[in-house]
């Protein structure tokens, strides 16, 4: 396992609720689940590794047993949890349609998908259980998993029964194996701004990893498909694994702009005040440090500089910029914006007088 990752959203459910297979917890849109009742195919893993495929008819979690049958026309079973190790969904949750023309849209594979690993014992040396998942919901009664699948269009749901395991764990995504590689430190960052004329070009496809915007099986699944004209970075886009605003940041970085860890970067607040409030958040430009007369900013994509430098009147020292996430972006400005009202507001000496 690579470092401590930040952990997926989880979610433990009330089982005074009425029992539904969990959504999962993650931003996608997904056309309606089946509800419960309708008959759903599973394949189920034996405690051996056996596996058989059936008909789910009920699932009753507070019970730990599901009703199943092996043909449609065949009788019905109780299975308890206790039997099997795993239990699959056959037909995934798909993408809910958008525009027409537009690609279906796709699971955010490099945020998400990640390695799990189930043990049966707490001191990790019988493995029980491996695959990837874009996020678990875990239960008194197991743990529910959801498996990208035909492309990343698609999720297929796995539960896990509680008997099954006793410890899991998750590795880092894409996204978050690439952030510990970007600079964290302002010895760091200076040090790269000044090898940044003297480095290579790299290709678009090497850029897209180190920024996290895509898993590797993506990439190479798109260079195996590459033919004709059309660039790379424009198939990824016409697929929808990336966006055009993704694509401008990969070509500024793959040009040898700096990548900045905004989560363990110390932020100057003295470089912050340099520029206005508002026009840090209009631009979504964050002041990070000064160095001989320069002013060093995080955008998430060059042509934002352009921007600010067009507002001289504001800025009147030299800018350099180096490249962060939008998420970090709007996520710093949001609390820095709060840090300063709250010294500003409670910071202040009170002008109104004590009541007699």
């Amino acid at each position: 396992m690579l470092g401590k990752s930040t952990p997926l959203p989880s979610l433990l459910l009330d089982a005074s609720d009425p029992w539904e297979w969990p959504s999962p917890p993650l931003d996608w849109q997904h056309l309606p689940a089946p509800i419960k009742g309708v008959p759903q195919r599973c394949a189920i893993e034996g405690l051996r590794g056996e596996r058989v495929r059936a008909e789910i008819l009920d699932f009753d979690p507070t019970a730990a047993k599901v009703t199943l049958r092996a043909t449609t026309d065949g009788p019905a079973g109780l299975l308890a949890f206790s039997r099997f190790r795993r239990l699959t969904l056959v037909e995934p949750l798909r993408a809910a349609p958008r525009m027409a023309g537009e690609p279906a849209p796709r699971i955010p594979a490099a945020r998400q998908e990640r390695d799990y690993t189930l043990w049966t014992d707490d001191t990790g040396q019988a493995l029980s259980l491996t695959g990837r998942t874009a996020g678990h919901v875990e239960t008194a009664g197991g743990l529910y998993l959801f498996t990208p699948v035909d492309e990343e269009a698609a999720l297929q749901r796995v539960f896990v029964p509680r008997s099954a395991f006793a410890r899991c764990e998750f590795g880092p995504s894409a996204a978050e194996i690439a952030a510990t590689l970007w600079i964290a430190d302002a010895h760091a960052l200076l040090q790269a701004i000044d090898r940044q004329e003297r480095m290579p070009v790299l290709p678009i496809g090497q850029s897209l990893l180190a920024l996290g915007l895509l898993t590797q099986a993506q990439l190479d699944r798109e260079l195996s498909r590459l033919g004709g004209d059309r660039p790379l970075g424009e198939s990824l886009v016409a697929a929808g694994l990336i966006s055009k605003v993704d694509l401008q940041t990969a070509i500024a970085h793959k040009m040898g702009y700096p990548m900045v860890d905004l989560a363990r970067f110390p932020i100057d607040p003295a470089a912050v005040n340099m520029v206005p409030k508002g026009i840090t958040a209009r631009h979504r430009v964050l002041p990070l440090m000064t160095d001989q007369g320069r002013l060093i900013v995080a955008v998430d994509r060059p042509s934002r500089v352009n921007e600010l430098r067009a507002l001289h009147i504001h800025v009147r020292t030299p800018i350099v910029p180096v490249l962060a996430s939008a998420m970090q972006i709007t996520v710093a400005l949001d609390k820095l914006s709060r840090d300063m009202w709250s010294q500003h507001v409670f910071g202040r000496p009170s002008i109104v007088e004590p009541a007699c």
